[in-house]
């Protein structure tokens, strides 16, 4: 099963929603789909910015990376909720490196 990586920028929280909802609304949203690997928070250039990393169901290469893209849209959806968001990246697994899709 091809590998893929979400990162998402997160500008604030909109107002009575605790930090922690941020990464609950993005698992929650990518598990609807795929089985999420694993997820972490780090702060990139003084932003904080969540990383998930999940698995695609094997079929043809477009096919695959077609379906990361909209699985990453719909948990930036799922995200905008709770909170105020900035650029979404989507990455692929490929020879042991990360390569945008």
């Amino acid at each position: 099963m091809p590998s893929f990586q979400t990162k998402l920028k997160i500008a604030g929280l909109k107002p009575g929603n605790p930090p922690e909802s941020v990464m609950a609304a993005a698992v929650e949203a990518l598990e609807t789909r795929h089985h999420v690997e694993s997820n972490q928070l780090d702060i990139v250039g003084g932003v904080p910015q969540i990383s998930l990393r999940f698995l695609v169901e094997a079929r043809d290469y477009p096919g695959e990376n077609s379906e990361a893209r909209q699985s990453a849209a719909m948990m930036r959806d799922a995200v905008e909720r709770v909170a105020l968001t900035g650029s979404l990246y989507v990455l692929r697994r490929s020879r042991g490196k990360w390569a945008p899709i």
